[in-house]
């Protein structure tokens, strides 16, 4: 077994992220976007919509400032044109998430587990009413894509009470409920989304036939699911490589042994880490890397905390679900990743309406050099800034990196950056 530094490793992570390249100058074509997608496995979806929302920061921390509505074309198409290249799909993957759309069937094993009721994401709340289920499924195969609300003003216009409300799973309507059931296991997907809000529509409708027809057995599956995460990972324990895609651990420890003995992972041992490591075959070893990134909360370089501790040495926690009294670093946490390393951390806020990227806080790592980082950070912060239509930059709150910030930003006043695919 050959043994990495743990600066190696760290090095091989960013860089299977897509971390590692040179600055971003060209505007992102649609046919980039989609392979940048697909590189990374999955887009995490989250609600939170405090400074952008979760699903468009990876590819901009990646690629640089690039048309939203271009992403919103590959995964909620509106058009006959752009549903004919449609290249995403959402279903539960890490979380809820955007996933290539050849991929939806790697997750059939997820999908029965569902029905069984073998899930996290999934209670018991229609066990007493299956009527429901059918009321749904046939009005949406009838009249889709529906929101749920719009489902249960079909069911309500059609005289059908299977739509009455109960107090039950977040104590949402039955309906509600249904399209969240038919949705983790597999029934429904998602037609469209408007306001955020998900339509549903039948898998059949939405996906290419070779797609929706595959059933993939469960440790072909699962044997798929682990390469694609130790591609995008470089090098990872077999509890990182589960996190990806949330497998369950007897079997992504038997996919891990399996690819092994294939020769399609090499196990490594990495300094200072207590469990054994896995190699991805193409792995890249970059003797060095440049480049800086914003990452959001939930992007996958950071997003399962061991991983981002152990890699590192970065202690992180977003805020969100932290009572606002015992927030260390603020609410909406953007980690700041600077040449291969995280060297700051900054709160964030979209103030749409003074149309101002605020700063509430901003925090530098120990040994990170103060002057450097700042000016970074401000020409990153000043590109997202107007990446998301906002006009300037407003740092107004504490940490100890805030005030070199404020004057970094202030240095670029009047600095033009272009809102879509430009870099300053």
């Amino acid at each position: 077994m050959e043994t990495m530094s743990a600066a190696q490793a760290r090095r091989a992570a960013v860089a299977a992220q897509g971390l590692a390249g040179p600055a971003r100058r060209a505007r992102p074509s649609r046919g980039t976007l989609q392979a940048t997608a697909d590189r990374l496995g999955l887009l995490q979806l989250d609600s939170v919509n405090v400074a952008v929302r979760a699903h468009y920061t990876p590819l901009w921390s990646r690629l640089g400032p690039y048309d939203r509505g271009a992403l919103d074309a590959l995964a909620w198409p509106r058009t006959a044109a752009q549903r004919r290249r449609r290249a995403l799909v959402e279903y539960w993957a890490h979380e809820a998430s955007l996933l290539p759309v050849e991929d939806w069937p790697l997750f059939r094993w997820r999908m029965r587990d569902n029905e069984a009721r073998h899930s996290r994401w999934l209670g018991n709340a229609l066990d007493h009413r299956p009527d429901v289920l059918d009321a749904v499924r046939d009005a949406v195969a009838a009249h889709g894509p529906l929101e749920a609300a719009q489902v249960e003003q079909v069911l309500g216009d059609a005289g059908d009470r299977r739509a009455r409300a109960h107090g039950g799973w977040w104590r949402r309507s039955d309906v509600k409920v249904a399209c969240e059931h038919l949705f983790a296991t597999g029934e429904l997907t998602t037609g469209t989304r408007r306001g955020f809000r998900r339509a549903y529509e039948l898998p059949e409708r939405v996906l290419p036939p070779e797609v929706y027809a595959r059933v993939p057995a469960r440790d072909e599956a699962m044997r798929a699911l682990v390469a694609k995460a130790a591609a995008v990972m470089g090098v990872a324990t077999e509890a990182d490589l589960r996190d990806y895609y949330r497998l369950p651990a007897t079997e992504c420890q038997a996919a891990v042994a399996e690819l092994v003995d294939a020769g399609e992972l090499e196990p490594v041992a990495v300094e200072g880490w207590s469990s054994p490591a896995y190699l991805a075959p193409d792995a890249r070893l970059p003797r060095r890397v440049t480049g800086r990134a914003l990452l959001a909360p939930f992007d996958p370089l950071i997003w399962f905390r061991p991983r981002t501790l152990r890699l590192f040495d970065f202690h992180y926690r977003i805020g969100i679900y932290t009572p606002a009294a015992k927030r260390t670093h603020g609410y909406y946490v953007f980690p700041f990743l600077l040449d291969g390393r995280l060297v700051a951390r900054v709160d964030l806020k979209a103030d749409r309406a003074a149309g101002v990227l605020r700063v509430p806080g901003a925090f530098a790592e120990d040994g990170a050099g103060e002057a450097r980082v700042a000016a970074e950070l401000a020409a990153e912060l000043v590109t997202m800034a107007h990446w998301l239509d906002l006009e300037d930059v407003v740092v107004d709150g504490g940490g100890d990196l805030a005030p070199a910030l404020d004057r970094a930003v202030g240095s670029r006043a009047g600095v033009q950056a272009v809102s879509v695919g430009g870099w300053t």
